[in-house]
């Protein structure tokens, strides 16, 4: 697999090609965020050459536990559709900083903004935002800190 543009690989292209064309490359790719799942196809055009790469990214979603809350990275869209997840009522906040306790286990997907929930008993911040899918246990509580205003979709289970 050779590299196009700035970490970009693609199949079929050598190393003499991208290093003549990676300037034009860097300046008139069109860019594509890869979901997680799924190949795309690039295509870069010069004049009336087309060059096409196929470029494949692997799952980067990453998953994370800190003090009984689990953080899944950007999951894959097939989980989310798994999940429901956009049928689930949506709930969101300014920036703001309270106190707050799990009666239930939760799972919710934040649509937009960045928090810090601080367990207690721990001496660790979980830091989530935009993209990520998390998970609450039952009888946790916590603090909340909304640096930016929320928006998400939540389940109690």
């Amino acid at each position: 697999m050779a590299c196009v543009g700035s970490g970009i690989c693609g199949v079929g292209i050598s190393n003499a090609h991208c290093n003549r064309h990676s300037y034009y490359l860097n300046k008139k790719a069109l860019h594509h965020k890869l979901n997680n799942t799924t190949s795309q196809l690039l295509l870069f055009s010069k004049g009336k050459r087309r060059i096409r790469a196929a470029a494949e990214k692997e799952s980067s979603s990453m998953a994370t536990e800190i003090a009984g809350v689990k953080v899944i990275n950007n999951p894959p869209d097939s989980k989310l559709a798994d999940l429901g997840v956009r049928s689930w009522p949506k709930w969101g906040c300014p920036p703001s900083k309270f106190p707050w306790t799990y009666s239930a286990k939760e799972t919710c997907y934040l649509l937009k903004g960045k928090v810090r929930v601080y367990p207690d008993g721990s001496n660790q911040a979980v830091e989530i935002g935009a993209g990520d899918l998390v998970e609450f246990p039952k009888g946790m509580s916590c603090t909340w800190d909304v640096s930016e205003e929320v928006d998400k979709h939540y389940k109690f289970e």
